[in-house]
């Protein structure tokens, strides 16, 4: 069942998010040590809890997702608990709607009202994405868009806000969090792309118009030229940020090159007719994108 339950969860998010959380409090606290600024050590604690009102809004997210597209799910992801009945519906609205409501209740309780009305907005965006009468997934264009925005702009804009309210400091917005921002938000529409490539079958099966049964055969060029120029703007980024740090340059510069030349060699290895090819493609670019957040504090 511990297993079943992990699997529900949809580990590779989990860990986005995880990542994504320790990046942005670690950079904050980074910042207030380069300002000499004083810590207040509170942060930890309220981090741990913003951590996981975060884990259950992703629960809630990909948890609904796997209880509507069930049917689906039994041709292209028959691994998933639900679809491979190690879950029951009932038990998954159960996790689905505890988690939403122990995440809502977090926030409401520990942050900002702006922080909250910003959580409840992933959230909104999470269950239209999946539920009809809206099934925003069926849509492309809105289906990129709420990933993006919540696996992007909203992530990190609101983790960034939410730690700095924590410590009393005065709100700003350094390069290196609208860099993130910004890198993230169009990393996750490639995201958005690439997580239902090797779901065509089922896709088309159901009617389900996701982008992957559009643009399957020219995504390997397609993304990938996406994401190298969000590479490219990283190098930017690099040489017009941090013009009067060089460590800071050479770092943010060096980083983002290693990290265009992989994708290129991968995603010149990628095989459009080949589920395999594309799954390790996919999971490549998760890889990536973890990558990105364990470079982010140190910008």
């Amino acid at each position: 069942m511990l297993q079943s339950l992990y699997k529900f969860t949809r580990p590779h998010t989990i860990r986005g998010t995880i990542l994504a959380s320790c990046a942005c409090v670690t950079r904050v606290m980074l910042s207030c040590i380069e300002n000499q600024a004083y810590i207040e050590w509170k942060l930890m604690r309220t981090a741990v809890i913003g951590l996981v009102a975060l884990l259950c809004g992703n629960a809630y997210i990909v948890g609904i997702n796997q209880i509507y597209d069930v049917d689906i799910d039994k041709v292209n992801k028959p691994f998933l608990p639900v679809a491979a009945g190690e879950i029951s519906k009932p038990l998954a609205w159960s996790l689905v709607l505890g988690s939403g409501v122990l995440g809502l209740s977090l926030v409401y309780t520990f942050f900002s009202p702006l922080i909250f009305k910003l959580y409840c907005f992933g959230m909104f965006l999470g269950t239209v994405y999946t539920i009809p009468p809206f099934r925003w997934k069926n849509n492309a264009v809105l289906a990129a868009f709420a990933i993006a925005m919540v696996r992007g702009l909203l992530l990190n804009v609101g983790l960034h806000h939410a730690a700095s309210d924590v410590l009393g400091l005065a709100l700003s917005w350094p390069p290196q969090v609208l860099f993130i921002a910004s890198f993230m938000t169009v990393f996750a529409l490639v995201i958005a792309v690439a997580k239902d490539l090797p779901d065509v079958e089922g896709d088309r099966k159901y009617q389900v118009r996701e982008i992957s049964s559009v643009l399957l055969s020219p995504f390997g060029t397609s993304g990938a030229d996406v994401l190298l120029s969000n590479y490219a703007m990283g190098v930017a980024v690099g040489f017009w940020a941090h013009n009067a740090d060089l460590w800071s340059a050479f770092y943010q510069i060096l980083s983002h090159c290693g990290l265009a030349t992989w994708l290129l060699w991968f995603s010149s290895k990628l095989q459009a007719e080949s589920i395999s090819s594309i799954k390790l493609f996919y999971r490549n670019i998760w890889k990536l994108f973890y990558v990105e957040y364990l470079l982010f504090p140190f910008m």
